[in-house]
């Protein structure tokens, strides 16, 4: 769980990343740096994230089983609530 700063998106293939500045990280399991990429599985833009705006984002560590992407992934589900 983390307060972080929308600073760029771009679609690529079919998922969407966002580029994160990290504001306050709350609760975490693995390091966070300032800024990161938050990965979306989907283009629709869901949920949705306007950049520029503060979020309260719950995101999870995604690890593959060969072990060769390492990244921050917010499911379409997932818990992302403007910042107030």
């Amino acid at each position: 769980v983390f307060h972080g700063r929308i600073l760029a998106w771009h679609l690529v293939g079919q998922e969407t990343r966002y580029e994160v500045e990290v504001k306050t990280p709350y609760r975490h399991r693995f390091p966070l740096v300032s800024r990161e990429y938050l990965w979306v599985p989907n283009t629709c833009g869901c949920p949705p994230l306007q950049e520029g705006s503060e979020y309260l984002l719950m995101a999870q560590r995604h690890v593959n089983h060969e072990h060769t992407l390492n990244r921050i992934l917010l499911q379409d589900n997932g818990y992302a609530r403007p910042w107030t």
